[in-house]
């Protein structure tokens, strides 16, 4: 039986924190404590927990369609509160990476495949923001890569209204198990 990984999606300051310059808000703070309870339990069960992190320079050309957002080394794009801490205590664990990433999808122009192959991994469970965005996207980015897909519904938010609609297209299209 293979391996399974926790992806932390996109949950920065700039996406989480009030004054971020692309926030959730209350929606994406409130997940929090459900995405570090699963962070532990991966840890405890010997899986892994990968953060995927939105990246992007200064002049990126995502700046035309969105407010300036996780531009590297920012406040914006540092892991939002806790999640921070839970990082910072368990950044050198074996079984802890972190991928930047340019795109929506976390598999796009970036290594996360390599590492989860590396790894054995075979199932996917995804966590963070935005549903409707970058949790989609990566979502069809494992599927299309042959990985089993969970998405957790109580770890994810959006700032639009169509978080239960883009679960449903997840578990219909990439054959995503809803929990």
């Amino acid at each position: 039986m293979g391996k399974e990984a926790l992806l932390i999606i996109d949950m920065s300051n700039d996406f989480v924190h009030d004054r971020g310059s692309l926030t959730v808000g209350v929606k994406g703070q409130s997940i929090v404590p459900e995405i570090k309870a699963l962070a532990d339990s991966f840890i405890e069960e010997g899986n892994e927990v990968i953060i995927c992190m939105d990246a992007h320079q200064e002049q990126d050309s995502h700046f035309e369609l969105w407010p300036v957002h996780n531009v590297v080394g920012s406040w914006g794009q540092e892991l939002y509160g806790e999640l921070n801490v839970w990082y910072e205590e368990h950044r050198m664990h074996q079984n802890v990476e972190y991928v930047p990433k340019p795109e929506y999808d976390a598999f796009f122009q970036t290594n996360l495949e390599d590492i989860l192959r590396s790894k054995g991994v075979e199932t996917v469970h995804l966590a963070g923001v935005c549903t409707d965005i970058c949790d989609f996207l990566t979502a069809y980015g494992a599927y299309a890569r042959g990985f089993k897909t969970v998405a957790h519904k109580r770890a994810m938010a959006t700032f639009s209204k169509h978080h239960d609609v883009f679960l449903n297209q997840m578990k219909i299209i990439f054959q995503t198990e809803i929990r």
